[in-house]
């Protein structure tokens, strides 16, 4: 048996049958038989921004909410994210640990989020038993960094400093455990590239290199801790970009290449992790290390317009990461109001929750996200395919052996479409895919 299941600007969700067809060729799409990576999952960032409106709702909403999004029968968002101190959506900035000089962590605190960030997980895991979080700073505490700003500047490199970096990562994984929540991975920093207007640090290829090997690697080994470190998050590097400025060059091999040609700093790196301008560098990586896992660790956010439009495009970028060999896609704001960031950048997200009425919103992309993380199971593998909708479209196979195909019609008019695999040509399907449709076939 085979579900369709269609989604259009104009009508979400729809099932639908396709033709059942027996062939062993396709030239649209069809399986060359080669398994590729086992997939991790699939999921979003807990943000502050997103749990304040939500916690207005009444009780019997939130819960409806929660359980959409992390429910193994519905999104079943099970491979999350949670920043460690402020990013761009928190309701301030902050860190745990503003006092300067504080190399000992003696006023380290993670009462802030006991506030938001922890309920707002806590609740999530109450309908996903199998929730993993990876965390990444956005900034080192103020203190730590020229200059001591969140928004923009360094981390200073000396070695006191460095080394009490690195306790205060400890510290953070060990104060979460303490509340239930275990982090799994952490990535040192959010978008090494971006000096931003929001909480961000800047590191260079170098500086990353010597404080993972020399400084996290070995006091995550010291202190036991069994949470994995990743590369990144890596926002490029871009090998040449341009701008009203001029242009821009920067070298992806001396970036990448001189962390991972570094034996030490390598054994500690169990997977590098990129989004936004990563994109155009994940390829690369896969191609040298492919014993290294991949994970894409942050969806593009749009401007709040939550279109059709850009829910293509996201689509678009599920299928690129996994083409390019990542094990988990991890969406950005699962929750807004109709508020803005800290410094001014509405974004889109899965819900919207509109502040004057608390009216609930699915947006375009939730649906994006539906149509591959409700069919597509934690543990499925990419399966390796040709034909002229491979930019369109991708296979996978569940671990209880369904091949579910996600596909879209990117085009203004109808297309016809045929799936095969050429192993179980009794199992191959044929359908006419609507005008910009995203659509799931879920092969029993």
């Amino acid at each position: 048996m085979t579900r369709w299941i269609e989604s259009t600007p104009s009508e979400y969700l729809k099932i639908k049958s396709p033709e059942q067809v027996e062939t062993s060729k396709s030239s649209d799409l069809q399986l060359t038989g080669k398994e590729l990576q086992k997939l991790r999952g699939f999921g979003g960032c807990f943000n502050e921004l997103g749990y304040l409106p939500l916690k207005q709702l009444d009780k019997k909403k939130q819960e409806e909410i929660y359980r959409d999004l992390f429910s193994p029968d519905e999104l079943n968002l099970s491979f999350n994210r949670t920043p460690i101190g402020a990013n761009d959506f928190a309701e301030t900035w902050y860190s745990y640990d503003e006092t300067d000089g504080d190399y000992d962590l003696k006023n380290f605190s993670i009462d802030h989020d006991k506030e938001t960030l922890i309920p707002y997980i806590k609740n999530a895991q109450k309908y996903q038993p199998d929730l993993e979080l990876f965390a990444s700073p956005w900034s080192p505490p103020t203190w730590m960094k020229y200059p001591k700003v969140y928004n923009s500047g360094r981390i200073v490199m000396t070695p006191e400093n460095l080394q009490a970096y690195a306790n205060y990562f400890v510290k953070y994984i060990e104060s979460y455990e303490k509340q239930g929540i275990h982090i799994k991975r952490i990535c040192p920093q959010n978008e090494v590239f971006a000096d931003q207007k929001f909480p961000s640090c800047l590191w260079n290829s170098e500086d990353l290199r010597i404080f993972i090997r020399d400084y996290l690697g070995p006091t995550f080994k010291k202190e036991n801790l069994d949470t994995e470190i990743f590369l990144g998050t890596l926002n490029g590097p871009e090998d040449m970009s341009f701008s009203a400025t001029g242009i821009k060059l920067d070298n992806y091999n001396r970036y990448v290449d001189n962390i991972l040609f570094d034996n030490k700093a390598r054994n500690y790196i169990k997977g590098v992790g990129y989004q936004w301008a990563g994109q155009h560098a994940i390829e690369r990586t896969h191609e040298s290390w492919p014993e290294i896992e991949l994970i894409q660790t942050e969806s593009e956010c749009g401007f709040g317009e939550n279109s059709w439009e850009y829910a293509e495009y996201i689509f678009h970028l599920f299928n690129h990461y996994f083409t390019a060999g990542a094990t988990a896609y991890t969406y950005w704001n699962i929750i807004l109001a109709d508020s803005i960031s800290t410094w001014g950048w509405q974004q889109n997200s899965l819900f919207s929750i509109d502040s004057k009425n608390n009216k609930v919103t699915r947006n375009p992309e939730y649906y994006v996200m539906r149509h591959y993380s409700h069919y597509v199971k934690p543990g499925a593998r990419v399966l390796e395919s040709t034909g002229h909708f491979k930019s369109m479209g991708i296979a996978f196979r569940n671990p209880d052996d369904q091949i579910v195909v996600v596909v879209q019609n990117a085009l203004e008019r109808e297309l016809p479409f045929t799936f095969a695999d050429p192993n179980n040509p009794a199992k191959s399907i044929k359908a006419t895919l609507s005008p910009r449709s995203f659509n799931s076939f879920c092969i029993d």
